[in-house]
């Protein structure tokens, strides 16, 4: 059961970056999912793990580094679309 809770709040923590940055994540739930997990990652690494926490995750950081990832991928995506076209 703490597997499909840390799944939900992968997922929202994914989400919730995304509507902050005002930027579709790639791969819609999954990708929120994938984003969630990341950037709790990148914000424990970077910001440490401290404040609240829910599903294994810290949600101040985890939030914060997916916001910074979810940047990261929408800039790199952006990229890759000019030199396509």
């Amino acid at each position: 059961m703490s597997f499909i809770w840390m799944l939900i709040v992968g997922g929202l923590i994914g989400w919730l970056a995304g509507i902050i940055t005002g930027k579709d994540v790639p791969g819609g739930i999954i990708g929120n999912i994938i984003a969630g997990f990341i950037g709790a990652w990148l914000g424990g690494l970077i910001f440490g793990n401290w404040g609240p926490e829910m599903g294994g995750f810290a949600i101040v950081p985890a939030i914060i580094g997916s916001i910074i990832l979810v940047l990261i991928v929408s800039f790199v995506m952006r990229k890759m679309r000019r030199n396509h076209a």
